[in-house]
């Protein structure tokens, strides 16, 4: 099982939504998605985990990955919804992630609001995986 993500740019914020089961065979494509990341963008990137079932060991291990690689690149990380579990523990050295309970709050965070899909955003890239809904 793997994971479905989608990545946009809204002005200098950058939201990388993923959807499905973050475990060890889903570590590779997270991680590809992380290299879109950095090279496209710049500011902040809020990992949206509103639509993740839940994350092995593996998975959370390469989300303080990314917050580090994310770090050598100017940027930080942040997490919107975590699973249930709400275990991620990062290492000592890995750069401070802040949690926002959901998106909406993560996006408040930021002094903007979450708008409903059918609403138009004024986004300045989005790039996903086949498998994420249109």
């Amino acid at each position: 099982m793997t994971i479905d993500w989608r990545y946009t740019i809204e002005q200098d914020l950058g939201i990388l939504s993923v959807a499905g089961y973050l475990g060890p065979d889903a570590v590779r494509r997270f991680t590809g998605a992380i290299g879109w990341v950095v090279a496209r963008g710049t500011g902040p990137v809020v990992l949206d985990l509103t639509g993740l079932r839940n994350w092995s060991a593996e998975g959370q291990l390469a989300i303080t990955e990314a917050a580090r690689r994310l770090a050598d690149s100017g940027r930080s990380l942040e997490l919107a919804a975590i699973p249930a579990d709400g275990s991620l523990v990062p290492a000592a050295d890995c750069p401070d992630i802040p949690v926002h309970c959901d998106l909406s709050a993560a996006l408040a965070a930021h002094g903007r609001e979450r708008r409903e899909p059918s609403e138009p955003v004024e986004v300045h890239q989005e790039w996903r995986t086949d498998g994420w809904p249109a």
